[in-house]
């Protein structure tokens, strides 16, 4: 059975994009290998985005609880985004501690606010999207508030079509 990626951490990382009165629900656009498309409308215009949940996640300490872990690329062409890449972790990332992203060797650091991290903006956005579809497997890296290292390995299969998809959808202007 497929892991729902329509929970309530993805829709927290839209809210970036648009409030819920302001948003259509998002629509699935196609699952390209690991990667799904979304794409849905606000009143600053269309919203696309890719999404995929980690292969395989461990953690420095047994039993750790926490939420589902997903890692997005949106396009948002009314507000001149493309290519913005977060990860939602599922749990409060420990303050200040750096996030590293690594696509088969080439590693990125992230910042990280609560339960997400980003990029320091568009240029390195660019290299990252760039590096995951070229890539083959990609690791997210983070210690929780708690002190827990966690280590969530995402497989790219399918993400440049999954990418290919939400750049027809979202056009820039």
């Amino acid at each position: 059975m497929k892991p729902s990626l329509r929970t309530p951490a993805v829709f927290a990382a839209l809210a970036l994009a648009a409030t819920a009165a302001q948003a259509q629900e998002p629509q699935e656009a196609g699952t390209f290998g690991k990667w799904t498309a979304y794409h849905y409308t606000t009143q600053k215009g269309p919203v696309c985005y890719i999404v995929s949940r980690p292969v395989k996640s461990e953690a420095s300490r047994k039993n750790v609880k926490r939420d589902p872990a997903y890692f997005l690329v949106t396009h948002r062409p009314g507000e001149k985004v493309r290519g913005e890449i977060n990860t939602i972790i599922g749990y409060t990332f420990k303050k200040g501690a750096p996030v590293t992203l690594k696509i088969d060797g080439t590693a990125f650091t992230l910042f990280s606010t609560g339960d997400g991290a980003w990029s320091e903006g568009p240029a390195t956005d660019r290299k990252i999207v760039a590096a995951m579809k070229a890539g083959r497997t990609m690791t997210v890296t983070g210690i929780s508030s708690r002190g827990t290292r966690t280590v969530d390995t995402y497989d790219l299969t399918g993400v440049t079509a999954a990418l290919k998809k939400i750049g027809d959808l979202c056009k820039m202007r």
